[in-house]
């Protein structure tokens, strides 16, 4: 028998992409499934971003590139940077990499071992805790709480830190709750860090263009006192609509930058150079096609909180930020994994269980709104029908 090292053996999963195999496989059966359990955009690449790449191609751009990322890549993530920020970022210190979940893997890993602690939030993205785990760290979970708007407060998070912290990893716009932390309490969480410099910083910002209701994004790079010690977490996937062609960015402290090249270069030599080149159009061409998506984002999380607070036995916080809901279901008297489950193989509606972001994750499931407004009100509908017909398993 073949024997992996023990690392091995504490690596997690992320079941978004378990309830999508199945949810791909009722449907190959004949069945009517409204997926609002994969955490992707409907809508389809912007066509001048698809022509880029297909130029690319065409024009013979096949080979490597450079490991940290074609030079006027980098240099128009530093632009769109402060374009949207107000910030300055050089191109020297941008990373391209291939989707958001590199660069928690390379924080993690420059960070993680045994002995250290590693906050991140909880309920939150599930790789967070897995590569924590994996890394040998332990895992410490910041509470994203319901009755504070799924932010994170500064006061309790300090409160977490100690001698072994070494990375605190905050995600706001945040999957899965759609919490935005509001910029004072990121004041306060960045005044109180000046107790702890030995702490880094990994700020997944991946939804940061996607806020409602005058909820502005407000980045952990406008704070010049923790630069030197701040990783940015971005990219392509959600804003433009381009999940399936991994691609991402970083943005790295001096110290660091240089180890998380050397990372690329001893993992996956480079990102494809194609999609470099489509990235390259999608931040240098018009955003139109940004702004269409993000408005009907906000008309269907109207919609979605309507009819959830409509449901038997939920209460459904509005979002501020992203494109999922994370509705309070216990008073349904269900289990949160159990509902989910019985709504995918009953129901026909693809939802994920909350337990599966964190141990703070029970009585919750999330909906990702980033469905037709059709499928959207037919999963309402049939959510409603399954919880007046069934009882919760004793």
């Amino acid at each position: 028998m073949l024997d992996v090292v023990p690392a091995f053996s504490r690596i997690g999963d992320e079941n978004a992409f378990a309830v999508l195999a199945r949810a791909t496989e009722l449907q190959r059966q004949g069945r009517e499934i409204v997926n609002l359990g994969i955490g992707q955009p409907d809508f389809k690449t912007a066509p001048h971003i698809v022509e880029a790449a297909v130029k690319a191609l065409r024009d013979g751009e096949h080979g490597y590139t450079p490991a940290a990322g074609i030079a006027p890549l980098r240099e128009a993530v530093a632009a769109d940077l402060h374009r949207r920020y107000g910030v300055e970022v050089s191109p020297d210190l941008v990373l391209i990499v291939p989707g958001g979940k590199v660069t928690m893997h390379m924080a993690i890993l420059m960070f993680g071992a045994p002995g250290v602690d590693i906050l991140y939030p909880d309920p939150g993205f599930p790789i967070y805790r897995s590569m924590i785990e994996f890394a040998g760290a332990r895992p410490v979970p910041i509470p994203m709480r319901e009755e504070n708007d799924f932010a994170f407060s500064a006061e309790e998070t300090l409160s977490l830190l100690t001698p072994q912290t070494r990375l605190i990893i905050l995600n706001s716009p945040a999957n899965p709750t759609g919490g935005v932390t509001p910029r004072e309490e990121i004041d306060r969480l960045v005044a109180g860090l000046a107790r702890f410099p030995d702490v880094a910083i990994l700020s997944d910002e991946i939804y940061g263009q996607m806020t409602y209701d005058n909820h502005r994004h407000q980045t952990l790079l406008a704070y010049p006192e923790i630069r030197d010690r701040l990783i940015l977490l971005d990219g392509w996937s959600k804003t433009y609509a381009m999940t399936g062609w991994r691609l991402g960015f970083s943005v790295w402290p001096q110290p660091l930058y240089d180890a998380a090249r050397k990372l690329a270069v001893n993992s996956y030599s480079c990102v494809n150079a194609a999609a470099q080149f489509a990235g390259l159009a999608a931040l240098t061409g018009p955003q139109d096609a940004v702004q269409a998506m993000v408005a009907e984002f906000d008309a269907r999380r109207r919609i979605v909180v309507d009819g959830l607070n409509a449901l038997p036995g939920v209460n459904a916080a509005t979002p501020k930020g992203a494109f999922y809901a994370f509705p309070n279901i216990a008073k349904t008297g269900w289990k949160a994994k159990a509902l989910a489950g019985a709504l995918l193989e009953e129901a026909g509606v693809a939802t994920i269980g909350g337990p599966d972001f964190g141990v703070f994750g029970e009585g919750y499931v999330r909906l990702s709104y980033a469905n037709s407004r059709p499928n959207i009100a037919r999963a309402l509908a049939r959510i409603g029908d399954f919880l007046r017909a069934h009882a919760p398993p004793a």
